[in-house]
């Protein structure tokens, strides 16, 4: 297999401009794992034990150490509730925070595979997003990273031991392949010197499985998409999609535009708006099942960093940002060009992606 076969499809082109979007998904989430806790008592206990340990985590903290951009003194981690799963009644955590949001698309499980995971072992991190919340949580920025971007790859550790060696030139989703969460982590704070202080990583089945939980989501193409690598055929229009059509339409790029990366980050963020739009309209409260159903696929596809590895962390999280709203949210992606040494392949474009990771910090 040969590396682009392994790290992505290729990208050309320029992509610097803003795209206005509504990403309150991390709210949503905290707001809906927050009312199952209000189910009754016995099934309660049982959901609440069930859903915390669905979730997977990793200790980014522990395996990165202190090699890494300074912590904002106004970024205090989510503290979460009692030990019993109540959330804390005290006011939640309000200080400038950013979070390192990948889309797996993990070869682990049947499920995955079915879903075009490949092989049975190894994982690429398909998409990634930076969400920066302002000071107060009321404004949030989300950076897309483009998977086919050259970057300089630190030193990595590695689970079992030692180290990677830093790579000139590797694609940036490569970091994830040899390294892991800890190794995706790092080479972001690598080229934007910006720390991250949280990790959720979401993969293949999950992401389908919400979007089934959630009936559905509809979404409008503006050209006709056919592409048989992800097993997507859709004609210009609106389209209600089920958890498979939505992940193909996620992860599509050979049937659409330039077929490159570039051009299905674009769909990825009218998918993030439109699934916003699927969980505002669902009424959860009004359907314990659904909403238990909407709690297990959110928990169940979920690694996080350990500061956010438990429902009362991630419902704190999802209190904190309660006054965000999609007039304070705009997404953008990270300004490139194509690269000097391979025009299939995207580089930073400085100064103007610099001054973006400066307006971060």
């Amino acid at each position: 297999m040969s590396a682009e076969d392994e790290y992505g499809e290729g990208a050309a082109g320029r992509g610097d401009g803003q795209r206005p979007g509504r990403s309150r998904l991390l709210r949503a989430v905290g707001i809906g794992l927050g009312c199952v806790l209000v189910l009754s008592a016995a099934g309660a206990g049982w959901a609440y034990w069930h859903l915390n340990h669905n979730i997977k985590s990793v200790d980014i903290d522990h395996a990165l150490g202190d090699d890494r951009p300074a912590k904002a003194s106004t970024a205090p981690s989510p503290t979460g509730g009692p030990a019993d799963g109540v959330p804390s009644a005290s006011p939640p955590p309000s200080g400038a925070l950013n979070i390192l949001v990948l889309g797996s698309d993990s070869r682990g499980g049947e499920r995955n595979k079915e879903l075009g995971g490949g092989s049975s072992t190894g994982a690429r991190s398909d998409t990634a997003m930076v969400v920066h919340l302002d000071e107060g949580r009321t404004r949030a920025t989300v950076v897309s990273i483009p998977r086919d971007t050259l970057v300089t790859r630190p030193s990595c550790p590695l689970p079992s031991g030692g180290s990677t060696a830093v790579a000139h030139g590797a694609m940036f989703n490569s970091a994830y392949a040899v390294g892991g969460p800890a190794c995706a982590v790092k080479t972001v704070e690598s080229m934007t010197d910006v720390r991250m202080d949280h990790y959720i990583e979401i993969d293949f089945a999950g992401f389908a499985d919400l979007v089934d939980a959630l009936g559905g989501v509809t979404v409008t193409t503006d050209q006709d998409i056919s592409d048989d690598d992800s097993h997507l055929h859709l004609k210009a229009g609106t389209h209600h999609l089920d958890g498979t059509k939505a992940l193909a339409l996620a992860r599509t790029r050979h049937g659409i535009g330039d077929r490159s990366d570039l051009g299905r980050i674009g769909l990825q963020q009218d998918l993030v708006k439109a699934l916003l739009d699927q969980v505002s309209s669902t009424s959860l409260l009004s359907s314990p099942t659904r909403l238990y159903k909407v709690a297990d696929a959110v928990t169940g596809s979920l690694t996080t960093d350990t500061g956010l590895d438990s429902l009362p962390k991630l419902v704190e999280l999802g209190r904190s940002l309660d006054a965000l709203s999609s007039a304070g949210t705009e997404t953008v992606m990270m300004p490139v060009v194509p690269a000097p040494s391979d025009h299939n392949r995207v580089v930073a474009d400085e100064p103007e992606a610099g001054e973006l990771w400066r307006s971060l910090r």
